[in-house]
């Protein structure tokens, strides 16, 4: 169960429901654009169904069932499917408005924020799990770790900015080729449209981000939520009072940082010392 109390869905059901979607939308004679068209979806998404890698939501089974004439196929599978811990409701909340959203500042103390990580860097992550993830999961949750990340490279992606505590850059997990490729990775990112890195040093003397790493995610309709993480879980904030004062934080972060050419300079002279 997770901390509402309502059971997620078992992985490997999903990629199976996941490829039903794939082989009804083929038999309709759609593609995965034509039908993201259709319902009003990315076709990233529609992607990611198919493959399992993202839940099908009850609203989405529901409108494929009536599209592709399934005659309630999708919604009965659905609601079959059995029960794991896989991912909890608010992981799941969160992806969703991240998927949506037009803006999204990230601080990060902690590790590399999930959508700068490389593949191996977020295996070496979930690895670290104390009590320990199988390897089944371990794949399920890197991958859809790794599809997050296509909102980075959409046309009419997010606008991003990443401040990351300089601490972070020096934890080696995995190996030392996992770490240089993962400082690599992030450099490659400072020169994506829209996105923006700076990095937190150890040699200033306030630091706003003491709390531990959030998000601050503006929608499409301009509302703002944050979202915070803990040891031992994580929470959405919607107050417009709280998300105010986590804004401000932000603010003063990236004001403490080093700028963002100064960030790739810094990331330039790690690389150079590898």
């Amino acid at each position: 169960m997770n901390p509402r109390g309502r059971p997620k869905k078992n992985a490997s059901a999903m990629k199976m429901l996941g490829a039903q979607v794939a082989v009804f939308r083929r038999a309709a004679g759609h593609t995965q654009k034509s039908l993201a068209e259709l319902v009003n979806l990315d076709e990233e998404t529609i992607r990611s169904v198919e493959g399992g890698r993202r839940p099908l939501k009850e609203e989405l089974a529901a409108r494929l069932d009536e599209l592709l004439d399934t005659k309630g196929a999708l919604t009965a599978g659905l609601a079959n499917l059995p029960e794991s811990d896989q991912f909890p409701l608010w992981a799941e909340q969160y992806v969703d408005h991240e998927q949506e959203a037009i803006a999204i500042s990230s601080y990060e103390n902690q590790l590399v924020p999930g959508l700068l990580q490389t593949k191996p860097y977020a295996e070496a992550v979930f690895r670290n799990r104390i009590p320990a993830f199988d390897k089944e999961e371990i794949e399920t949750k890197t991958n859809a770790r790794m599809d997050r990340q296509g909102i980075l490279h959409c046309k009419d992606g997010p606008t991003v900015s990443f401040v990351i505590w300089e601490p972070v850059l020096g934890l080696p997990l995995g190996d030392r080729e996992v770490h240089r490729s993962q400082l690599g990775h992030l450099r490659a990112c400072t020169e994506l449209p829209g996105v923006s890195l700076q990095i937190i040093p150890l040699d200033r003397g306030k630091h706003a981000g003491l709390d531990g790493p959030f998000v601050v995610l503006e929608t499409p309709d301009h509302q703002h939520l944050a979202y915070a993480e803990s040891q031992r879980g994580s929470h959405w904030v919607s107050d417009p009072d709280e998300v105010s004062i986590m804004a401000r934080n932000y603010a003063m972060l990236r004001s403490q940082a080093l700028t963002p050419e100064e960030s790739k300079g810094l990331l330039d002279r790690l690389l150079g010392e590898q």
